[in-house]
Order: C-alpha cells, then sequence, then structure tokens
C-alpha cells in the first residue's frame, strides 16, 4: 500500500484472516452494533473466523468493498469501513465506519473516512457520497458534519429497533465540496 491508503494516524488495508478477533470485540457491545447496524443473534468463534477469512478472499475493490483501519504506531486493529452501493451512472456511493472503543476520540475515524472519500473522488471518479445515520447518534453526526458531510434528509421513524421506531438522518458531501477542503492526491 502507498501513500493513499496511510494517512498520519492510521492505514486502510485489507481484510485478513486473523482480523477475525477484532470483528468479534467490534460485534460484542450490543450499543456500539446498536450504533451502525442492526443487532444479530451471537455468532460462534467459527463463524468470525470463516466470515473474515472469506471477506480476505475477496477481490479488492469493486461495487463493494470493506478495510480495516490499522493504527501506525502499533499496527492495531481500530476498525473497519465499507463502501457501498455504489451508482456508476449517477456518480453515488455510500460509505459506513465501526471503530472499537478503545481506539475512538483520536482521529482514526475522521482520518478513514478522508482516506476512502480521496480515493473515491480522486480514482473512481465518483461525485458524491451519502451516509445515513441514526439520528441518537451524535457522535457520528458530529464527524460527519466535521468533515464537511451535509444534511439533506431525514427518514422519520424509519428503523426499528429497542422496541420502537428511529429516524435516520440522511447526510452527503460532493466532491467539489471535499475538494474545497482537502488537497487533491500527487501523482508524484
Amino acid at each position: 500500500m502507498g501513500g493513499m491508503w496511510t494517512g498520519e494516524r492510521v492505514r486502510l488495508r485489507g481484510v485478513e484472516p486473523e482480523d477475525w478477533e477484532g470483528f468479534r470485540d467490534l460485534a460484542h457491545n450490543t450499543h456500539d452494533v446498536r450504533n451502525a447496524d442492526m443487532v444479530e443473534p451471537p455468532r460462534s468463534a467459527e463463524g468470525f473466523r470463516s466470515w473474515t477469512a472469506e471477506r480476505a478472499a475477496r477481490p479488492p475493490g469493486g461495487e463493494a468493498f470493506r478495510l480495516v483501519i490499522e493504527v501506525l504506531a502499533d499496527g492495531a486493529f481500530a476498525g473497519s469501513v465499507t463502501v457501498g452501493e455504489t451508482d456508476s451512472r449517477a456518480g453515488r456511493f455510500r460509505t459506513g465506519i465501526e471503530v472499537a472503543r478503545a481506539h475512538r476520540r483520536r482521529g482514526y475515524a475522521a482520518e478513514a473516512t478522508e482516506l476512502v472519500l480521496t480515493y473515491m473522488f480522486a480514482e473512481q471518479r465518483h461525485h458524491k457520497c451519502e451516509v445515513e445515520v441514526y439520528a441518537f447518534n451524535d457522535a457520528s453526526l458530529a464527524l460527519y458534519r466535521r468533515l464537511g458531510f451535509v444534511e439533506e434528509g431525514r427518514l422519520r421513524q424509519h428503523e426499528f429497533f429497542a422496541g420502537a421506531h428511529h429516524d435516520v438522518v440522511l447526510l452527503g458531501i460532493t466532491a467539489a465540496e471535499y475538494w474545497a477542503t482537502h488537497p487533491r492526491p500527487s501523482v508524484r
């Protein structure tokens, strides 16, 4: 991996089979999982091993992919970032991020998201990135707003979990908005 995948604090890399414990640890805290996705029944260690091995065997890139966030200082698994729901005709894609509790509040999520945005805007010719965030997830809403995402709408009572319906906030950033505050990658 070169400079495009490495920031000041983290590096994005492909999923490796030995990352299964990091993904298992991300799934342990129901509150954390609920902030990003739906709570699923517990998975066995073997289930995590096979799930991670399958992702590690996938070819890089494509319409949807997941990368591990690795801490530069010590090589620790800090979380993952995903790209999905790509629409090459319209030039849109979606992204999401999970950071382990022990690695939060250190700028890793912001830096990993910026690395993905740079790649998707500069190398994949996408025009816009969209995210969906549960309205109660104040930390993620603040992160994306700090990065320049703009609230585009709210899906009222859109998802059901924890015994109630919850709103989903839609945010987006265009390539032009991103490049207005971030340097383009160098060809040298």
